[in-house]
This record gives structure tokens, sequence and C-alpha cells, in this order.
């Protein structure tokens, strides 16, 4: 069994399904053991139904955007506070000026950078009709690789790997690429060795990033993850 697949299996049978991409519309349904993200609010484990309408993918690419550079929970104040506003679509989003934009995600911080990246999006998805390709996701200013990954995967349900910061901590902490490889390259490994199903690939993300809080946070990382001596035993058992 390939390395990546032995990792999602275990990761699965450890942490069980993650529920992800939270939404402000659902109820705490995480098991507190489950989460190190420090917010249990929004999560659908084992139903991938979600998103079921337009304002809900629209929340998810918001989500997407302001989660850049910033903790999910600060996240969740930037979307909270949006939705107080009555300004969680594109078409209010396009309505309020730039300034007061900004002061409604400051939570998120990087707000004036954020704020524009979500005036450009809004345009894009008001005149968005079906799903997006990749292609157009990235010519939007302010969406990068993952950004449009995680639009792709957990907004418009196309099963389209994201790689973020843990992700690549868990790869290059266990062998599997090279420090510093590139986004697609890491991208590759995972679409190459998984079942391109929507559940899989979304779990599979969300599972590695449960894992990395656990065991990939500061100067200790790796230290004590019980990944390490799966994969270093079953490549013993193989020899």
């Amino acid at each position: 069994m390939h390395p990546v697949r032995r990792i999602y299996r275990q990761l699965m049978a450890s942490y069980g399904p993650q529920g992800w991409w939270p939404l402000q519309s659902l109820r705490n349904t995480r098991p507190v053991t489950m989460t190190k993200s420090g917010s249990l609010a929004g999560y659908h484990p084992s139903d991938y139904s979600y998103p079921q309408t337009r304002s809900q993918a629209f929340e998810v690419c918001v989500g997407a955007i302001l989660t850049q550079n910033a903790a999910w929970t600060n996240v969740e104040k930037a979307i909270a506070a949006l939705g107080g506003e009555r300004a969680l679509s594109p078409e209010a989003i396009l309505r309020i000026r730039d300034r007061r934009l900004g002061e409604i995600i400051r939570p998120s911080g990087y707000f004036t950078a954020k704020a524009r990246k979500l005036k450009e999006f809004s345009r894009f998805f008001a005149g968005l009709r079906g799903t997006p390709s990749r292609e157009a996701l990235l010519s939007v200013w302010g969406i990068g690789p993952e950004t449009a990954d995680s639009m792709l995967l957990y907004a418009f349900r196309v099963p389209s790997f994201v790689v973020d910061a843990y992700t690549r901590r868990i790869v290059e902490g266990l062998g599997l690429v090279r420090k510093g490889a590139s986004y697609d390259k890491v991208k590759s490994l995972f679409e190459k060795n998984l079942e391109p199903d929507l559940a899989v690939f979304q779990e599979c993300h969300a599972l590695l990033v449960e894992h990395a809080k656990r065991y990939y946070q500061g100067k200790s990382a790796g230290v004590g993850c019980p990944l390490k001596r799966s994969l270093t035993s079953s490549r013993g058992a193989s020899r």
C-alpha cells in the first residue's frame, strides 16, 4: 500500500470524520475530542452534501479567503460579523465601502488586502454560472493555488486536493517529499495515490490538519508522530 493511502487510513481510524468545511448556519456537531482548532461550530461529520445552497458555497469561499494567514477561530469572528451586517453575499459585499468592509473583517487580519480580495472575488462570483475551473479561480486577484483548491473542494465539490502548511509539514517530516517541494508536487503526491473521491479528498485534507496540530507544532514538530512508526515498520516488513 502506498504511504499516502496508509496515512489516510490510519488518520481516519484515529480521528474519524472531520466534517469540513464549517458553516455558520449549522450547529455544534463535532465532538470535542476530535478537534484541536478551538472551535466546534458548523461542522457536519460524514455528511458530504454541503454546501447545499449558493449562499453556503459563497460563505465557504469567503472563509477560504479570510483564512489566509489566519487562525480559523478569528475567521469565524469575521464571518459572524459579516453575517451580523447582512453582508455575507457577493451583492452586499460589493455595496459596502472598502474601509467599512475592512473594519468588519478585522479579526481575520490583513483586513485591507482581504477586503480587496473579497471585492474582487464577489465580482467574479456574482457573474458565475455553474462550476468554475481552477484556472478561472486563479485568475481572480488574491486567489492562489491553496485558496482555489479549497474553494473547488469545499464550495464547488470538485475533487481537487488542498495543500496547506500543515500538510507540507507532515509529508516533509515523513520524507515523502523533499523540503521546499513545489505546491504542485505535493498536490500530485496525493492526487495520484488517493481515490479521486470528494469525501476522501475532503477528509484526508482535514485529517492532516488535525494531525499536524497535535504533532507538528513548534520546535518539537514530528516528535511522537505515530505515522512515523507505522511507515517505518511497513517499510521494514516489505524488505
